[in-house]
């Protein structure tokens, strides 16, 4: 499981993640790369809520900044 959601985030930065026209993402690392620190540290479940509590605080109020994974 952990590998399939590593390999899902990898093929949105490869193919996905460039056809956003005009966004970069706020955060440092990016919410993709996050997400797949997360999983790689904390496994598909635990690591998969928390790259997914990440993206939820994306937004456009968000101040962003450096946010590595705990």
């Amino acid at each position: 499981m952990k590998k399939l959601l590593i390999g899902l985030i990898r093929f949105y930065q490869k193919y996905l993640s460039g056809m956003k026209a005009g966004s970069c993402c706020k955060y440092i690392p990016t919410c993709s790369q996050y997400g797949i620190e997360a999983i790689e540290k904390y496994g598909a479940i635990k690591g998969g809520i928390l790259a997914v509590w990440r993206i939820l605080r994306c937004n456009p109020f968000a101040k962003g900044g450096f946010d590595p994974v705990p």
